[in-house]
């Protein structure tokens, strides 16, 4: 039984030697490409491409996936690339995703790379800018597939790294984004245990990554609201059912939605109306008005709740003072919550606790944005977190956020998100996960 023991012993310290050896070898080989990924994602940034377009995008990435002997599919939703690497002993398949698509945003900041790019977006002309940081998570995968695929003997199963386009959500009348990937069997032949993402903060330090188990950023739905009343002359409103009245009080009612029906102390909840349209002259009451925005939550339940209360709030509104209103929830779009596998994250915490260093791997509240990621995370387990952007010592309230003309990152912090995934796999693949 003492030489059974002594045998254990051995095998564990041998097994854990050499995941330290991997991980050393990760990071020298990370820090050696670290000019590499910030020239691929400078190249990126200044040739930003909208979701399902990005045409010259896949064409470099297709290319040097090719490069590197890894198996490549691409056109997977549009403009979507996939590489598969298998490794050189048998195990589990593991997919890593980044997204690929700008925004319609004209950039701000004053870098030789900044965008310039004009394109059209639903028929208008705008300018074109990486303004989230997908950038970025392109060439931190680039960089994990050179790396893993110099390691191939030490991979124990398959990786499988999906570049997505439209994570933004595809253009009005098209189909696009990790929910079309799924439809189109991405997740299959070779089928996915696990997958991780990871996304840029421009608000959280550099070196600094952050995670929550469960859910971790909101399902959102958008919604529109028709109200009908009466048409009449400004001067004379008794002749008519204002709806822009109504509208005003629906508005107003909706915010009671969140004060007054969710129970903020287990989930936040969040209902906005971003769009009012209605009226074409100052003295004419309109026949009818538009409203859209959207809807944010944490749970199945609370999505019933919110979505059910929109509609009676809405409804009951307009009838009490003699208009219709129609509501349609979701409208155009809708992602599920971005839920971080419970099990699984406490299992791979460990190895980002090991790769940033355990006092810079934080527990964060629950992000009201949305992600797309969400629909891999329905078929299978996945974890997505944060990778720090900001300068350090830069102040998290007025660092510019994404979506915006001004939004920056700091480059230092790339490898440290190449570190992340490598180190994820590897460990997912000899053990750590299972």
């Amino acid at each position: 039984m003492k030489k059974l023991l002594l045998f254990v012993c051995l095998i564990i310290s041998l097994s854990t030697f050499a995941q330290t050896a991997l991980k050393a070898t990760v990071s020298k080989k990370a820090d050696a490409l670290e000019k590499q990924i910030i020239a691929w994602r400078r190249d990126f940034h200044e040739h930003p491409e909208l979701g399902n377009r990005e045409v010259r995008t896949s064409g470099i990435i297709a290319a040097y996936l090719k490069s590197l002997g890894i198996e490549v599919k691409t056109g997977v939703a549009t403009t979507g690339v996939i590489g598969v690497l298998k490794g050189g002993k048998p195990g589990p398949v593991v997919a890593l995703r980044a997204d690929m698509d700008g925004l319609p945003v004209t950039e701000r900041v004053n870098l030789p790379f900044a965008s310039k790019v004009k394109t059209t977006y639903n028929g208008q002309e705008v300018g074109a800018m990486h303004a989230c940081g997908h950038d970025s998570h392109m060439a931190i995968l680039m960089g994990v597939a050179e790396i893993l695929s110099s390691m191939k003997a030490d991979v124990h199963g398959t990786v499988k790294f999906i570049f997505q386009p439209a994570e933004e959500g595809a253009p009005v009348g098209e189909k696009g984004g990790a929910e079309q990937m799924v439809k189109e069997g991405v997740l299959e032949n070779p089928k996915v245990d696990v997958i991780f993402g990871l996304h840029i903060n421009s608000q959280t330090e550099v070196g600094k990554i952050v995670y929550r188990p469960g859910g971790t950023m909101a399902g959102v739905s958008d919604l529109q609201i028709s109200v009908k009343g009466r048409s009449a002359h400004g001067a004379y409103p008794w002749s008519s059912i204002d709806p822009i009245v109504v509208s005003a009080q629906i508005i107003s009612s909706l915010q009671s939605i969140v004060s007054r029906n969710v129970n903020v102390t287990e989930n936040p909840a969040v209902v906005t109306i971003g769009v009012i349209q209605g009226g074409s002259r100052f003295n004419i009451i309109p026949e009818s008005v538009k409203m859209q925005g959207t809807i944010r939550y944490f749970t199945e339940a609370d999505e019933k709740l919110v979505t059910d209360n929109v509609k009676r709030i809405a409804t009951k509104t307009a009838e009490a003072y003699g208009a219709t209103a129609e509501v349609i929830v979701p409208f155009s779009n809708h992602y599920p919550v971005t839920f971080n596998d419970v099990a699984l994250t406490a299992k791979m915490l460990p190895t980002l606790e090991a790769t940033a260093g355990k006092e810079n791997v934080l527990l964060r509240p629950p992000v009201t944005g949305a992600e797309d990621f969400s629909f891999f995370q329905q078929k299978v387990p996945g974890i997505f977190f944060f990778l720090g952007g900001m300068p350090k010592g830069g102040n998290s309230l007025t660092a510019p956020s994404h979506h915006t003309p001004d939004f920056y990152l700091d480059e230092s912090g790339f490898t440290l998100g190449v570190k992340a995934l490598c180190n994820l796999t590897l460990d997912y693949m000899n053990g750590k996960g299972k």
